[in-house]
């Protein structure tokens, strides 16, 4: 676990946000609405999204780099706010990294179980799980919510095409969007599972959508919201809550600014500025210097 107790983190230092690309911002959207005197940091490997058809080895090396990137800016708090990340490279980032650290997959699994005990209070019961095909093959979700309940199984279904269609700007309405969840998601509502954990965080721009493709006695888990009300338990244990006046938004990202712009200020409902472009060749280097 990261040390918690580093004397240099103090209450104005941001709290910094990593995805993949886009999708982290619903986390920094859950965040500002918990926390809204919190400045944040946002980092989106803009570049090299999507993380969930590659290797394990490359999306914990490119973790690696864009985590780095952001220590370099005092944060008081980081969060990996990528599922995939979350699933195959957490245990090397805890070792890497002394700055606390926490991903979207555990608060995620928790919430799921604990919808799944409130429909079935005994018993066998079955939750189900969206996600990208690095997430779904790491089997990281199964693994989490076993430890929580052993009786609660997960039914997954990976789904390669979302992020790219969110990347794109297509929203719940688009009818491709709605027919790719049909061909996701129908396996899923034949079981009828208590819940289903939005197991990217690009997915809640889509929630909408996929209540409508889920069953309706299905409760969506938004990983995002979990994730946020976690961060805000471990800054108030930490006495390290910022009060006062709103915080600042600063995004980074490694590819395409202006697309960015536009996209983010669609998930946070707020104009956002323009962000500043971080050449991927400077963090891969850095990152090669310091080994």
């Amino acid at each position: 676990m990261p040390d918690e107790s580093k004397p240099n983190l103090h209450a104005e230092a941001p709290i910094a946000v990593y995805d993949s690309g886009l999708g982290g911002l619903t986390v920094v959207r859950a965040i500002m609405r918990l926390m809204p005197s919190e400045s944040i940091v946002y980092f989106g490997d803009t570049a090299r999204v999507p993380y969930g058809n590659k290797s394990a080895r490359t999306v914990g090396l490119f973790a690696s780099q864009c985590l780095q990137f952001l220590a370099r800016l005092h944060p008081k708090i980081m969060v990996v706010a990528c599922n995939t990340v979350s699933a195959t490279a957490m245990p090397a980032l805890l070792r890497e990294f002394t700055i606390p650290l926490y991903g979207v997959l555990e608060p995620g699994a928790a919430a799921a179980v604990r919808i799944a005990r409130r429909r079935f209070p005994a018993g066998d019961c079955s939750i189900g799980l969206i996600a990208t095909e690095a997430t779904v093959a790491s089997r990281a979700y199964p693994m989490a919510i076993s430890r929580i309940d052993q009786h609660v199984h997960v039914a997954a279904r990976a789904c390669p095409l979302l992020v790219p269609l969110i990347e794109e700007g297509r929203d719940g309405d688009s009818p491709l969007v709605k027919i790719v969840l049909e061909e996701y998601i129908d396996p899923l509502r034949q079981i009828s599972p208590a819940a289903l954990i939005l197991g990217c965080t690009h997915y809640p721009i889509l929630s909408d959508a996929i209540a409508a493709a889920a069953s309706p006695d299905t409760i969506l888990v938004d990983s995002a919201a979990e994730t946020a009300a976690l961060v805000r338990n471990r800054l108030q244990s930490l006495e390290l809550l910022r009060t006062g006046s709103a915080g600042k938004l600063s995004c980074y990202v490694t590819d395409q600014g202006q697309r960015f712009e536009a996209i983010a200020s669609r998930f946070l409902s707020r104009p956002v500025g323009h962000p500043v472009w971080v050449d991927p060749e400077s963090i891969e280097t850095s990152t090669m210097e310091s080994i």
